[in-house]
């Protein structure tokens, strides 16, 4: 009896730990609808409902409004003056009332900048527009970083908790193996002892792993804008990776193109250039057209215009404007300068450790688990035949744990790489 059942119970754990799927299974709940079974769905969520990307919105919306009045002219003026209304000498006594004494005097005034200013402060508007812009995307592209990598854990801890449940099962056929082995004689006591603490060994790693899968799934919820209690999908899926290699010179120039930090800097040059030449417009000076209607009684009797004109004569705080907006050009420049060094650095360095996992996870799957694999048949074949002690067996299981562990960490690395050069990039790859 106990011949017939040993190698049932260990072709069954076998098969179990050759599993090569994570399958689990989703929790419903009637009150929160669940979300997460890709990162498509945790990414257009918070696209929809995360608060700073909400704000982002507002103040990118704000600053579209100010490009309108930074070309218009300013308000017009109205001066009213009220001549003879009182005194020794007034043709009415104390008449503060339009018409009487020697007559009301109605002046409207309006100030025109000339030589291109309007323009230019329309041309400022427009590139902090385009700066408002630039932030947003930033915080969008690190928004969704953010989400892909805290999503990437959260599928870790999810494939590396089944994994361990299965080689538990497996654990737990194998103890009942050696119980019956140790019944029958052919064993020692400790085979079973042996079992017993990798059990609650991997038990202890089980909790450890519940606790990071809450832990990534807060930090999910959070970045999301939803309440700490709302559920994700307990079967995610990572996303399909590019095919063929990442060409660093093509993400470079990509980078050129589309990273959100340069967009912004280079619309920080844009403003700065545009306030330099309008700061060099000050030399000039503005004009102030007026037109002054009098009124004497009922009528108007007499009109009088005007022409008014600054005099920009304050040369040395003019030289301190005009120096003030040469250096921050300079500055806005040399920053954009820095960040694409930074956004370039980082690119490389993300591109050599997303290749290297991808090696990593090549090299597991073609050669250490089949090898790994095939360890752990000849183990129990020869556990079986009394050939190989319980110590070699566990030895071939852990050997297949620790392969399956490195396959899904390196799975899991390049999705967080992969996030990370698309937010260098700014878009998807």
């Amino acid at each position: 009896m106990n011949k017939n059942k040993s190698p049932l119970i260990l072709a069954l754990a076998m098969a179990t730990l050759m599993l090569p799927e994570i399958v689990t299974a989703d929790v419903h709940s009637a009150n929160s609808p669940i979300i997460g079974a890709n990162v498509q769905e945790l990414l257009n969520w918070a696209d929809s409902h995360n608060p700073e990307l909400a704000a982002m919105r507002y103040e990118t919306d704000a600053a579209s409004e100010r490009i309108a009045p930074a070309g218009a002219l300013p308000d017009p003026m109205l001066r009213v003056e009220f001549m003879d209304f009182a005194g020794r000498d007034a043709p009415n006594g104390f008449n503060p009332f339009p018409g009487k004494g020697s007559g009301t005097k109605y002046t409207f005034m309006q100030s025109i900048p000339l030589w291109g200013k309007r323009d230019l402060r329309k041309e400022v508007a427009t590139a902090e527009l385009e700066q408002f812009k630039g932030r947003r995307l930033v915080s969008v592209t690190e928004i969704h970083a953010r989400i892909k990598n805290a999503y990437a854990q959260y599928y870790q801890t999810i494939g590396l908790k089944k994994l361990n449940e299965d080689i538990l099962r497996l654990l737990e056929d194998l103890e009942a193996v050696t119980r019956v082995r140790y019944a029958s004689g052919l064993v020692p006591q400790q085979d079973a002892i042996r079992a017993q603490v990798e059990k609650t060994m991997l038990r202890s790693e089980i909790i450890n792993l519940e606790t990071e899968q809450q832990q990534a799934k807060a930090r999910l919820n959070a970045t999301l804008g939803r309440t700490q209690d709302a559920l994700l999908s307990t079967k995610p899926e990572l996303r399909r990776l590019p095919a063929g290699k990442l060409d660093s010179a093509v993400l470079q120039e990509k980078v050129a193109r589309t990273n959100p930090l340069l967009a912004t800097e280079s619309a920080q040059i844009l403003a700065a250039d545009a306030n330099k030449r309008l700061v060099e417009k000050n030399r000039y000076p503005d004009v102030t057209l007026g037109i002054a209607p009098t009124q004497m009684g009922s009528s108007i009797s007499s009109w009088e215009a005007m022409v008014e004109v600054n005099l920009p004569i304050r040369f040395d705080t003019r030289r301190s404007q005009e120096s003030e907006a040469t250096a921050m050009l300079a500055a806005a420049k040399e920053r954009r300068q820095g960040v694409a060094n930074q956004v370039i650095g980082e690119l490389q360095e993300n591109l050599v450790a997303f290749e290297a996992a991808e090696k990593q996870e090549r090299l597991i799957s073609d050669t250490l688990l089949p090898q790994a694999e095939l360890t752990f048949r000849s183990a129990l074949a020869g556990y079986e035949n009394g050939k190989v002690d319980f110590a070699t067996l566990l030895d071939a299981q852990k050997a297949i744990r620790l392969a399956r562990q490195g396959q899904i960490k390196a799975r899991v690395e390049q999705e967080m790489r992969l996030a990370e050069i698309e937010k260098m990039i700014g878009e998807e790859l």
